[in-house]
């Protein structure tokens, strides 16, 4: 069982935790780490998707961030940014690997397998860029089945068009590329 701590606007726990299933059904807002793996590939920068499994409870199949994961109550974003990517995709990173880029909200709410699911987060982002070899990943059984590289310009693109291939949240991909500065 998942247990996250519950947050207030500014993404500081209240004290209180919720359990996911909980969170999830009510829209309690809670944190999460979202790690985006970036290269530079010819001049242009690109970043590593994860398909998520296709048994996932929420967006089954798509391409979603390179590696994101709730933070556990009790833990800090930099604490599960280092555990998520390793869990995924078997990258193990180190403090001096991950550049904290920023935080944005999560208010989305749809509908799961006949379920309502009110996701309300504050999203902690980091970025790594270390060489990475996809050939070389190795998957987290049940959440993750592959990956590949996309041009950042083709994963905003394919956010603004509602492309439902991926599930990236719009905020996350200009986050990102506001930080690095490339143009929207």
């Amino acid at each position: 069982m998942e247990i996250f701590d519950v947050i207030d606007e500014n993404g500081n726990p209240t004290g209180e935790t919720v359990e996911r299933k909980r969170a999830h059904a009510e829209g309690i807002p809670h944190r999460t780490a979202h790690i985006w793996i970036i290269r530079d590939k010819d001049g242009k920068y690109q970043a590593l998707l994860q398909k998520r499994a296709q048994n996932k409870d929420s967006f089954p199949g798509c391409f979603d961030t390179s590696s994101a994961g709730h933070i556990q109550a009790g833990d800090e974003p930099k604490e599960s940014a280092l555990r998520e990517p390793s869990e995924e995709l078997g990258i193990h990173a180190e403090d001096e690997d991950l550049e904290p880029a920023g935080k944005f909200i999560i208010d989305y709410q749809t509908e799961f397998y006949g379920k309502p699911f009110i996701d309300k987060e504050i999203a902690f982002v980091f970025l790594y860029k270390k060489e990475v070899d996809v050939n070389q990943l190795v998957f987290q059984d049940g959440e993750v089945e592959g990956a590949a590289w996309f041009d950042l310009d083709v994963i905003h693109r394919a956010c603004v068009e509602d492309d439902p291939v991926f599930c990236v949240p719009d905020e996350g991909i200009e986050l990102v590329m506001n930080f690095l500065g490339v143009p929207a």
